[in-house]
């Protein structure tokens, strides 16, 4: 650990002199500032009306180290924000480096003053193997992760993370990470190239003792926009994360995606014959599920496509929507190291009318489970122009099954495959248990249709393996090379499931 004293020396050369507060005794923080929520929201309106000027990157020895190497520096959890007690919250540290080249300021609020935690490598430990590195005062943190007591008294378990861009992670109790969220999505999939606004910096309200929940608000800038972002959050069984943005355009924005969402998808038994893999599945989330504002509940089986697909549900209202992971039995994936089965589900309720729009989802072409190729987000029709404030807010739930129950029967599979002598799609959808749906199938109706080819049969049986139904059709797609397929149980009167919809292509 000799390389950890001779950086941290180093740095506190670097960046002297400095104030620390006597009960934070590995992390120092600097002179006092007042604070207030409406001066943030002034400094992102202000800044949007100036360039866009990037923090300066660190150091270009930091970016080359490889994904090994940065794994070989970590933040020491005895130098963690309120360690000793002070607040029901623990705050870690990441480290500057590999994917994460322009440093973060984060800030801790009391009182109605902020102080900056300054850049020390010596909170950091390493291995022997960490390369040498060079130092200076560029370097800085990457982003933080949040520790609370949420199981035992005195174990404090992580249940969030921010790192990255505008990119945030959390998770369930129980649960390990899978996908994220991000503050902003601007011209996502789009000819021109991406945008990715970034948090720039952070301030952490030390809560109250006793208090579960913890408040933090970032900054967000990028070329063409700046914001303020105030997150409430509460760890759980089920993780809220109540967000309310102040957004700022520098230009006008036409595609902006608002409580975007990113994860993976691989494979299933929708695409099995693709992939030569021991598990039978390899995804964070396996369905887009949609409350749109006319009362329909539409589930979306997502899908490793073999060219860029982009799916556009018009709405006007939306009620919610989330990447969800519904496969949960270790057998879906059998896999003892990813644990996919432990993944969360991540539902997005808007806290007001959003108006017209659409939920949006991308789906990228990915041969490997390292890349994120699912994007979900909400685009609204109105275009964010320059000289006002736009301001929107919603809440993040994360967890097993967060989104609110519509008392209809959920799909939990899709499995696609070829009739070995017409060469025909055979197609079956399984549902969960639900109590409209334990007695004689016969009486149940199921609709089916298809925008081009010919959806037959249908064959609605009971899966003695979950307890639930299970709908079987045959799709001849002829001609057609894309088909938009729907299904969904009814009674007379009433849905009883939710509506699959499923993107086929050749």
């Amino acid at each position: 650990m000799q390389r950890r004293s001779v950086l941290a020396g180093l740095m506190a050369a670097a960046l002297a002199p400095r104030a620390t507060w006597a009960e934070e005794p590995g992390l120092t923080l600097g002179d006092a500032q007042p604070f207030t929520v409406e001066g943030l929201i002034d400094r992102a309106r202000r800044m949007a009306g100036a360039p866009h000027r990037p923090r300066p990157q660190i150091p270009q020895a930091w970016h080359e180290i490889s994904y090994d190497q940065y794994r070989m520096i970590w933040f020491d959890g005895r130098n963690a924000l309120w360690r000793g007690g002070q607040a029901p919250l623990q705050v870690d540290l990441f480290p500057p480096g590999l994917f994460y080249r322009r440093p973060v300021g984060i800030s801790v609020v009391e009182d109605g003053k902020t102080r900056p935690v300054l850049f020390d490598l010596g909170v950091f430990d390493t291995t022997d193997r960490f390369p040498d590195l060079p130092v200076d005062d560029t370097l800085g943190y990457s982003g933080l992760r949040l520790r609370a007591e949420i199981e035992k008294p005195g174990i404090f378990q992580e249940f969030a993370v921010f790192q990255g861009a505008s990119y945030f992670r959390g998770i369930g109790t129980g649960q390990i990470y899978g996908l994220s969220a991000r503050g902003l999505a601007i011209d996502t999939a789009e000819p021109g190239g991406e945008e990715f606004p970034e948090f720039t910096d952070f301030w952490i309200e030390r809560p109250a003792n006793g208090a579960r929940e913890t408040v933090i608000h970032a900054l967000l800038d990028s070329p063409r926009a700046t914001g303020l972002y105030s997150f409430r959050i509460r760890p759980g069984a089920v993780l809220e994360m109540d967000v309310t943005a102040h957004l700022f355009a520098r230009q006008p924005l036409s595609h902006v995606g608002l409580g975007p969402l990113t994860s993976m998808f691989l494979f299933d038994e929708t695409i099995r014959d693709r992939f030569s893999d021991f598990r039978p599945a390899v995804h964070d989330s396996d369905g887009l599920l949609i409350h749109n504002g006319a009362g329909e509940t539409i589930w979306r089986p997502l899908s490793n496509p073999r060219q860029l697909q982009i799916s556009a549900f018009v709405d006007d209202g939306p009620q919610g929507f989330g990447l969800m992971q519904r496969a949960r039995g270790f057998s879906d994936f059998a896999d003892l190291e990813a644990l996919y089965h432990r993944r969360p589900s991540l539902w997005v309720t808007p806290d007001a009318d959003w108006g017209r729009g659409a939920v949006t989802l991308v789906e990228i072409p990915a041969d490997r489970e390292i890349f994120d190729n699912i994007v979900a987000y909400w685009r609204p029709s109105e275009p964010v122009l320059p000289g006002a404030e736009h301001r929107f807010g919603y809440r993040l739930s994360w967890g097993n099954d967060p989104a609110p129950p519509r008392g209809l029967a959920q799909v939990t599979n899709t499995r696609m495959g070829r009739h070995m002598q017409t060469q025909d799609w055979i197609i079956t959808v399984d549902f969960a248990p639900h109590p409209d749906l334990e007695g004689d199938l016969s009486t149940v109706e199921f609709m089916t249709r298809s925008s081009a080819g010919q959806v037959s049969g249908g064959v609605l049986q009971r899966n003695p393996d979950t307890g639930g139904a299970r709908l079987a059709v045959t799709f001849t797609p002829g001609a057609a090379t894309l088909a938009e397929l729907r299904v969904q149980l009814r009674a007379p009167d009433r849905p009883l499931s939710e509506v699959w919809l499923y993107r086929w292509t050749a």
